[in-house]
């Protein structure tokens, strides 16, 4: 029977890859095993998401939308096709990214799951008294009602009927579902011992000499000479509460609206990532934010609220901890919804079962980190029926403590013994090792880098000579001998989510590590508890919002100085060296390439044929500063404009304080003029970081500044955290990576669980007094680490 030959269909075990040149690829051609673990390794910038998302990924999910009908295609995003010569053996991928959740005020963890559809669904079929269908328990729904005469034609005639509706949603009407009221600091608008014509008005850009002085000084409701606390209650109200009114002021027509309503429209409506810092700052001033009074925060109105299931309303249900809403779920016995309750306790086991069983189904899903958001993600895929799918994950291990690596491993083994194959772009050495192959990309970063430096199995990579073979079995030691803090930062008696009552004193002048298994409530402790006055710079991992148009010049402000010294050197306006102002090529404005829209099919780029993708126009470019034009200059990388700038005829002294700090962060390879669109998520933290390295604060709160990070990198990051903190800055760093616990002079420890398993400090001190105690989770795992 050995002979028999095998079936042509089982022989296609592979998904090939030949000549991929997405972004830094250099002709890479590759094999990779069907339903197994490949880990896709190799430093920062080395090529791997572009090799694994940009080309695998996106091949599939292109050829997947294109079994669709035109029609459909039209609402999906198109995708062009990657840059590679062929791709065999595809499977349907499913991407599991890190991707933060929508920040949309009215979504949480229940909305972006199935949840908290199934328990609306729950409550209309069970809850007592009945109120109505599932939309009377959806705070995004208002309810609604109207009657009136409606018109059609029939037969040729017309004809009125009397139509009647109404929609009962669950909408709180006070705070329109977002659980909190906003209120504005009057004080902050206005300083009330000046008068309007002094300057009293401190929004941002309401000066006396521009339109809105004019506005003010000239509108009649007010005396602009008298000072605002002398206003009467009339005068008051027309400053702060006017509705828009037609005013004549010098003879020009213009409309009067009080600052309430004004700032309301041009600030508080907009998304606050999206203004600019000054007005950020202000916002954050002048607006508070309370729990709305009506609903206590349950986003609810009264009526949702009053039907209960036993003891419990939908709002209870919601904000109780999700490993114990399961437990609750499985006590409920009802034959006429049984399918639901089925479907509704696989859903809620796997949160706890993925490790998110500390979170509510009402915790807002802008607050999860990314790690949290990916494994939010990962719930519908881990009761799915599908199999020989192909998962693909972006650093699944982000923000997990070493406890909970562990059981992420074993939910990528389980996925793949169901016969799928999992690719896995990972840095954590507990996570390659699992990997049944690994594919090593490098050996640098940026146009160092896209080369496939090994292939094989693990054993094969730590023998390797490549930069993460030589890398994997680093283990950093103790120091010998820790700083002494300067002063202390006192937290006390903090409440936010979990934290019990937490008093703590973080030391300053020294690195401190807060850590903790995930769910514990280091962010809780480290970002929402922290004294008001403190000079806190904080460096989330929140995303830097940027278009095509934005790259690492103008997001760090590196721009300016060059516009300046361009200008300066040729006499003519800063504004000719910009491709989003005055100098933009006029045939593409200033993108490089022109972009071609065919509707349902992917639109084309192509370079612009007048600049040949420069983005600036041909006048522009005669204009030199240190021998180069401005097209050149920001087709340097770092390292080169650093050099650049940094002496001879084109020393810039403030261009070159940027770069070095761009540099210090490890990002030398990357090109000063690169779409900000094209970075990693590692790499923008990384640029967020150099650009507030700028600022004037004296202590420096980094939320997992590892995340992204390669081995060989983490080093680097560890001297830059030195250099801060020998000159003078307080480092307190959120941390999971045991080479930065490891590192620290200071280490403060949450647990012991999760949720309302945690929120107390379990551990404060040295990370050797830590080690010899092994008394918490953290410590178990750091003395392996260090001995091992």
């Amino acid at each position: 029977m050995s002979n028999v030959k095998p079936h042509a269909a089982d022989s296609h075990d592979l998904i090939r890859v030949t000549g991929a040149r997405v972004n830094n690829l250099k002709d890479v051609s590759v094999e990779i095993p069907k339903r197994r673990l490949t880990v896709f390794t190799g430093v920062s910038g080395s090529g791997k998401s572009s090799l694994v998302f940009g080309t695998v990924a996106a091949e599939s999910q292109r050829l997947i939308n294109e079994t669709y009908s035109a029609f459909v295609q039209g609402f999906m995003p198109s995708l062009g096709r990657p840059d590679v010569d062929v791709l065999e053996g595809l499977t349907t991928a499913i991407i599991v990214d890190q991707q933060r959740m929508g920040a949309d005020p009215r979504s949480t963890v229940g909305t972006a799951t199935d949840a908290n559809a199934m328990l609306r669904i729950l409550f209309s079929r069970l809850g007592q008294p009945h109120i109505g269908s599932p939309n009377a328990f959806s705070f995004n729904v208002a309810s609604v009602s109207g009657a009136g005469a409606v018109t059609m034609e029939r037969g040729g005639q017309q004809v009125k009927e009397r139509r009647e509706f109404s929609v009962l949603g669950g909408m709180c009407p006070r705070c329109e579902g977002r659980g909190s009221v906003s209120d504005i600091d009057y004080r902050q608008l206005y300083d009330e011992t000046k008068s309007i014509n002094e300057g009293a008005i401190t929004i941002p850009g309401y000066s006396i000499d521009g339109w809105y002085g004019r506005i003010y000084s000239g509108c009649g409701f007010f005396d602009p000479d008298k000072p605002i606390r002398k206003f009467t209650k009339k005068e008051l109200h027309d400053l702060l509460h006017k509705e828009p009114t037609k005013i004549k002021v010098n003879g020009i027509n213009l409309t009067y609206e009080g600052l309430v309503p004004k700032i309301q429209k041009s600030m508080l409506s907009k998304d606050k990532d999206a203004l600019q810092p000054h007005i950020r700052a202000f916002v954050d001033r002048a607006v508070t934010f309370a729990t709305c009074p009506d609903c206590g925060g349950t986003r609810l109105s009264e009526t949702a609220r009053s039907s209960r299931i036993g003891k419990l309303n939908i709002a209870d249900a919601c904000s109780m901890q999700i490993s114990d809403l399961a437990d609750w779920v499985r006590e409920l016995d009802e034959p006429s919804v049984a399918p639901l309750l089925d479907s509704l306790r696989q859903t809620l086991d796997s949160f706890v079962e993925i490790g998110l069983g500390y979170l509510s189904l009402d915790r807002p899903a802008g607050t999860l980190s990314g790690g949290e958001a990916q494994r939010v993600k990962m719930i519908r895929h881990l009761g799915s029926a599908l199999t020989d799918t192909t998962y693909v994950f972006d650093e699944p291990t982000t923000g997990l403590h070493p406890h909970d690596i562990q059981r992420m491993n074993d939910l990528l083994l389980r996925l793949r013994d169901k016969g799928n194959t999992v690719l896995v772009v990972e840095h954590k050495p507990e996570t390659i090792a699992i990997a049944d192959h690994v594919i090593d990309l490098g050996p640098g970063a940026g146009t160092a880098g896209g080369t496939i430096c090994f292939e094989g199995d693990v054993a094969g990579l730590r023998a390797s000579g490549t930069v993460t073979g030589r890398h994997y079995d680093d283990r950093a030691a103790l120091k010998p001998e820790v700083r002494t803090a300067t002063g202390v930062l006192q937290i006390r008696g903090a409440t936010a989510h979990n934290l019990r009552e937490v008093d703590v004193d973080i030391p300053l002048g020294v690195l401190a590590v807060v850590t903790g298994v995930a769910g514990s409530g280091k962010s809780s402790l480290v970002h929402g508890s922290m004294p008001a006055d403190a000079e806190v710079v904080s460096i989330d991992q929140s995303p830097i919002r940027g278009s095509r148009r934005s790259n690492p010049a103008t997001y760090s402000g590196l721009l300016e100085p060059i516009r300046k010294a361009f200008a300066k050197a040729n006499g003519v306006k800063p504004a000719l060296f910009s491709a989003n102002s005055e100098g933009a090529c006029p045939s593409c404005n200033g993108a490089g390439v022109i972009y071609t829209d065919l509707a349902m099919m992917a639109g084309v780029a192509t370079v612009c044929e007048e600049c040949e993708g420069r983005r600036f126009r041909a006048e522009v470019l005669e204009y030199r500063y240190g021998g180069r034009d401005i097209s050149e200059v920001l087709a340097m990388s770092v390292a080169e404009a650093e050099e650049f700038f940094g002496a001879g005829e084109a020393r810039l002294p403030a261009a070159h304080r940027i770069l070095a700090r761009l540099a210090d962060v490890g990002l030398g390879y990357l090109r000063i003029g690169q779409p900000l669109t094209t970075l990693s998520g590692g790499e923008r933290q990384r640029l967020k970081l150099a650009v507030q390295m700028g600022e004037k604060g004296s202590v420096y709160v980094l939320d997992e500044p590892t995340t992204g990070l390669h081995l060989a990198d983490v080093e680097q990051l560890l001297g830059l955290l030195d250099r801060l903190v020998d000159s003078g800055k307080s480092v307190i760093v959120v941390e999971h990576h045991q080479a930065v616990m490891a590192h620290a002079d200071w280490i403060i420890d949450l647990g012991p669980g999760a949720g309302h398993d945690g929120g107390r400090i379990v551990f404060e001190g040295t990370p050797a007094d830590l080690v010899a105690a092994r008394s918490t989770l953290t410590g178990e795992h750091l003395a392996d680490y260090v001995k091992g």
